[in-house]
């Protein structure tokens, strides 16, 4: 079977993936900063790579049949100061960087690149949008994010001057069990309150991990794919109507629902709020025309399967 280098191992969506990779009877390696604190599992191993300095495993290069590249500074982790915005593009690009030169000096039989980019790349709806989505073409928005996902992007597309495969995906908001922004969502309905974002009228477009995971082994096997991809499920939902389904997924009729003032959200946010706050409505039929079907097309699939189980593991 195949060996998949992977990058960003360790965070949400690539602990989900080792899982499903090996699961699939996929060897995995993991590019990790220490790999003395890694605990090796499964099929799993870890080799060491150092962004800043430049450095990368050779071997593991050398052993990897394709690599899924997903590092990068979590967006929504921390307050955008200055030092943050900059860690949050130099963990992109640099490490994407690194992948180009390492490609094009360590002898390697990579078949193909999939990279990972992020709906941010789009401004807010437009009337065009609200129709028919942004597709793949249109332009980066010239904020914050749309300026990062063009740089990220830029950093990753040599890999295609050596002739080898590459496939970028855009990330909508993900959704999981294991933390990420339904995590978010849930929190304030511990106390009973469902938390409606500004008026709440804005859209957002997600993926469910498990569609994402298949996503990314559908890429590796569809020798046929190349280019980008936008990496959203088919129903795009607006905040309100979001977070109402949730709450009463999670808590029947006992909740309340609660409008959070932009201008609240801004105080606590800063200029993340403006991301918070954007309505974005992304189109996926070329991922769609490319043949792949999606397990959970719709809010309800999705929350049905993430709000199953123990309050425990649900909460």
């Amino acid at each position: 079977m195949a060996t998949i280098l992977l990058t960003g191992g360790t965070g949400m969506i690539g602990t989900a993936l080792q899982r499903f990779l090996t699961g699939k009877g996929y060897l995995v390696i993991v590019l990790v900063r220490d790999n003395a604190a890694y605990l090796k599992a499964n099929n799993i191993t870890c080799a060491k790579w150092n962004v800043e300095k430049g450095e990368v495993d050779k071997e593991a290069i050398a052993a990897a049949d394709y690599i899924i590249h997903l590092a990068g500074a979590n967006v929504g982790e921390k307050r955008w100061t200055k030092n943050r915005k900059r860690e949050i593009v130099e963990s992109r690009v640099k490490s994407g960087e690194l992948i180009v030169k390492s490609l094009g000096e360590i002898p390697n039989k990579i078949k193909a690149v999939i990279s990972v980019s992020a709906i941010g790349w789009y401004g807010p709806d437009t009337a065009a949008s609200k129709r028919n989505g942004f597709t793949e073409n249109a332009p980066a928005d010239n904020d914050f994010l749309g300026n990062t996902c063009r740089l990220w992007e830029e950093s990753i597309k040599p890999v295609e001057a050596s002739g080898k495969r590459l496939i970028i995906t855009r990330l909508g908001i993900v959704w999981s069990k294991e933390g990420g922004a339904l995590a978010e969502f849930k929190k304030p309905l511990k106390a009973g309150m469902a938390a409606i974002l500004g008026n709440g009228k804005q859209m957002i477009s997600w993926i469910h991990i498990d569609d994402l995971c298949r996503l990314f082994l559908f890429a590796i096997e569809q020798e046929s794919m190349r280019g980008i991809y936008n990496a959203v499920a088919d129903e795009t939902i607006s905040n309100k109507i979001f977070t109402l389904t949730l709450a009463g997924k999670l808590r029947g009729r006992l909740f309340i629902p609660v409008y959070v003032p932009a201008f609240a959200l801004k105080l606590m946010m800063g200029e993340m709020s403006i991301e918070v706050l954007k309505s974005t409505t992304v189109s996926n039929k070329k991922i769609h025309d490319a043949g792949f079907t999606f397990l959970y097309p719709s809010v309800e699939a999705a929350l049905e399967n993430l709000t199953t189980g123990r309050l425990s593991e649900i909460y």
